[in-house]
């Protein structure tokens, strides 16, 4: 008797990587934070009970009866029934498909390793003589120990974590300490810093030999791995985009790298979760200014009404873009779109330069003057930067122009934000044919989420057709935007997968329609 109750603690083992992969996946998707993964579990978790635990719950039922039958019989019936219930679970997470799957790296490696030792505290007592109403509470215990188990694991993992990044970060800052020569440009924004980062490197690229830092690598490891892994002694220029969702991160991310020419291109309601309020949000930022060296230079967005009220207390130089705001000194005027691109006249000081580009959108326009600012600091001439402009490729998932299956998509699937949500219609008004958009809509804006959505399901009357709301649950404030502006409902489709919706899109639209997909949710935020 004692081999059996071992055995299926054995059991029991094999069955929890599947609501533990669940639950790490969810841990990885908020970025191994347990203030956000505390956020999500209180709004998401009975979803996943509802999704994954009737079935658990049988099996450690019928595993908890392997320990009290003493029928032979009732015992083979108990295990069958463990079995089948073992089966539908990993079979079902076999099936799952995943916006973002989880993704192995080192550290996700020894959080697994270290979960499982965690586990061994509650499993290993199953094998022990303790009474019936004991096991019930391990079972029970068992039912939420792969989500409980992420916070004593976050607690022994830091540490470690920390000390390897201490180690690479430190080894970064010798690197950058050995090539005083090189010129650094820092970029941050509450949105807009990716898609400026690529736009600058395709400018600069005309005249230096320049890197940036790859995708989103815009952490201090992302940075670090960037400087270890890709920094070479022929590099002359080094952009460098810094991200933050916390209170300190720009001004930590600046004395670590030390930028030359700082980019500020937006401030707005984005981690507002994380930063509090829209005051921490914008001073966090302008620490991109405030810390650069007195012979240092700053760009900056005038179009965005934070920035261009900001007291700037530096005294460094600053150079201004913008479109809307008449006093910036690089200005666009005579704007026009097309299925082909935009165009439109680059107007400093006295010069008025010709520009033609594939991208599409005001921001991708407003990042264009950024890099020439940056460009013209640096003392490109006008000719490679027009060369440059007309010639860049699409930025990967911001506001990218593609065909998928022969149907045309304007792909504006990373990170949305209100200011960027709103160009893209602006945008979809001037396509040909059915104009779709396909959103879950916009999250981590704290108090301003829901008027946030709202807002943005009202401005679609009159730009798009046809709207496919992908989640139920977040995206309701949508659907009502929807309703308030008298936007026809019938034209209206909610949806609960990505994959539902293009199925949609694919049997209900044409190739000569524009479907517009305005955010890529983590699997972690679509319900």
């Amino acid at each position: 008797m004692i081999l059996i109750k071992w055995l299926y603690a054995v059991v029991i083992l094999c069955v929890l990587p599947v609501p533990s992969g669940h639950a790490l996946h969810m841990f990885q998707q908020n970025r191994y934070e347990c203030g956000r993964y505390s956020a999500w579990i209180r709004e998401n978790l009975p979803t996943s009970i509802r999704k994954n635990y009737p079935v658990l719950g049988v099996l450690l039922l019928s595993l908890l009866g392997c320990f009290v039958q003493k029928d032979n019989l009732a015992l083979a019936c108990s295990f069958a029934t463990a079995g089948a219930c073992a089966w539908i679970l990993f079979e079902c997470e076999r099936r799952a498909t995943y916006v973002k799957p989880l993704v192995y790296t080192r550290r996700v490696w020894v959080q697994i390793i270290v979960l499982c030792l965690l586990n061994l505290f509650w499993l290993i007592p199953l094998g022990m003589n303790f009474c019936v109403w004991a096991r019930w509470g391990m079972l029970a215990m068992g039912l939420f120990s792969p989500w409980i188990l992420m916070y004593p694991m976050a607690l022994i993992t830091v540490p470690v974590e920390k000390a390897v990044s201490n180690h690479y970060l430190n080894d970064a800052k010798r690197i950058l300490a050995a090539r005083p020569d090189l010129k650094i440009i820092g970029i941050t924004g509450s949105y807009g810093k990716t898609s400026t980062k690529n736009i600058m490197q395709a400018v600069l690229s005309e005249q230096y030999n320049s890197l940036m830092t790859p995708a989103s690598y815009n952490t201090p490891m992302g940075i670090t791995r960037t400087i270890r892994e890709m920094l070479k002694p022929i590099h002359e220029v080094f952009i460098c985009e810094m991200g933050a969702d916390h209170v300190g991160d720009i001004t930590y991310l600046m004395d670590f790298v030390h930028p030359s020419i700082g980019i500020v291109t937006s401030v707005g309601p984005q981690h507002l979760n994380t930063f509090g309020c829209q005051e921490n949000i914008l001073k966090e930022k302008m620490q991109m200014i405030e810390k650069l060296p007195a012979d240092g230079l700053g760009i900056l967005n005038l179009d965005n009404e934070l920035i261009r009220s900001y007291p700037i207390k530096n005294k460094v130089m600053t150079v201004t873009y913008g479109i809307q705001c008449k006093e910036a000194e690089y200005r666009a005027e005579d704007i026009s779109y097309s299925p082909e691109g935009s165009t439109f006249t680059l107007v400093h000081g006295d010069e008025k330069i010709a520009m033609s580009t594939r991208l599409l959108g005001e921001h991708n326009i407003l990042n264009i003057l950024c890099a020439a600012a940056a460009a013209r600091s640096l003392g490109v001439e006008w000719p490679l930067i027009q060369k440059a402009v007309h010639g860049m490729h699409y930025v990967e998932h911001r506001l990218e122009l593609k065909k998928i299956s022969g149907y045309t998509f304007i792909d504006d699937a990373f990170n949305s934000n209100p200011v960027g949500a709103a160009m893209s219609l602006n945008v979809m008004k001037m396509m040909p044919g059915k104009r779709v958009i396909v959103t879950p809509g916009m999250i981590d804006l704290g108090e301003k989420q829901e008027p946030v959505n709202h807002a943005f399901g009202a401005k679609m009357k009159g730009n798009v057709d046809d709207v496919i709301l992908v989640g139920e649950h977040q995206t309701k404030p949508i659907y009502e935007g929807l309703q308030s502006s008298g936007f026809d409902m019938a034209h209206v489709r909610v949806v609960k997968t990505e994959r539902e919706a293009f199925a949609f899109v694919y049997s209900n639209f044409t190739p000569e329609d524009t479907i517009l997909l305005e955010n890529d949710l983590p699997d972690a935020f679509n319900s």
